[in-house]
């Protein structure tokens, strides 16, 4: 499985939870069971890293989010920034730009393309402050 492939798998399961109260383990039982994928390392890594560090991520979102909050944003945007941020965050291994780029392009794929211009928004100013 290629970096974008489990990147997008990564993201299809932080989406799936938000519609499901199981553990996180018997989601990703049940999506490598019904959909045969096999969740490799960086799957895990950022599917477990984003819940585990979901109030620091959300509180992120919620900063740089102006005029929204978490609870109008699209489950779908949230899912990608969810991602992102992880990888933003937590994963020193992928560039920035990358992980802007991917998310953009995860949202241009699985959302509108007003969600995409919010997901860059947000992404590039947390880049900059980050910078």
């Amino acid at each position: 499985m290629t970096r974008k492939q489990a990147r997008e798998e990564a993201f299809i399961l932080i989406f799936e939870k938000e519609f499901n109260d199981d553990a996180l383990e018997d989601i990703i039982s049940l999506a490598e069971e019904v959909r045969d994928i096999k969740a490799d390392k960086y799957v895990k890594k950022v599917f477990f890293g984003v819940f585990e560090n979901i109030e620091k991520i959300d509180g992120i979102i919620s900063q740089n989010a102006v005029g929204w909050s978490i609870n109008r944003i699209t489950k779908t945007a949230l899912a990608v920034l969810r991602l992102a941020l992880f990888e933003m965050e937590f994963y020193d291994e992928i560039p920035v730009s990358v992980s802007i780029n991917e998310a953009v392009e995860l949202a241009k794929k699985y959302a509108s393309k007003e969600d995409a211009s919010f997901i860059n928004g947000i992404l590039s100013t947390v880049a900059k402050q980050n910078a």
